[in-house]
């Protein structure tokens, strides 16, 4: 049986989504549980840049390297080969919604819906912030992530 998966995605995949994907394959590994992740974003024209040099940073900081992820554009299979299609804001859920395929089979949701208190909401675009806004994104995503995979083991994934 092969790993849940599950796709991260903002807008140019460049800041949120490095760092949701960073954070989730942290949390998965630190609970001993098999995950596939990826991240990319709705937009295309950051494909082929490392994360942003402020959300490897903070990647960094908590002991994480994500110096190798290259930004892709999301894609028509994406909707198909991931279990878990997960936007970090509304507007990337929408957009999401609109080009997915008729026949995805991805679960298409928010990144925070998981997370107590927080359905429904989005993560901040920290790019036209500084440091304290990316810390911001690592806290929202961290929390993302020990709640989804809390939910894998009781799903006894």
């Amino acid at each position: 049986m092969r790993p849940p998966s599950f796709l991260f995605v903002c807008l140019g995949n460049i800041c949120r989504s490095p760092l949701a994907e960073a954070a989730f394959v942290a949390a998965a590994a630190r609970a001993g549980v098999a995950v596939v992740a990826d991240s990319a974003g709705t937009g295309g024209w950051h494909a082929g840049d490392p994360p942003d040099r402020r959300s490897q940073a903070v990647a960094r900081r908590y002991g994480v390297d994500i110096s190798g992820q290259r930004a892709r554009q999301v894609r028509r299979a994406d909707f198909r080969e991931f279990d878990h299609i997960l936007a970090l804001d509304p507007q990337n859920l929408r957009d999401l919604h609109a080009i997915a395929p008729a026949d995805a089979s991805a679960r298409i949701a928010l990144l925070m819906d998981p997370v107590p208190g927080r359905a429904g909401q989005g993560v901040r675009d920290p790019y036209y912030g500084g440091e304290a806004d990316f810390d911001e994104v690592w806290g929202d995503v961290s929390a993302a992530a020990d709640a989804l995979v809390a939910m894998l083991m009781r799903e006894g994934g």
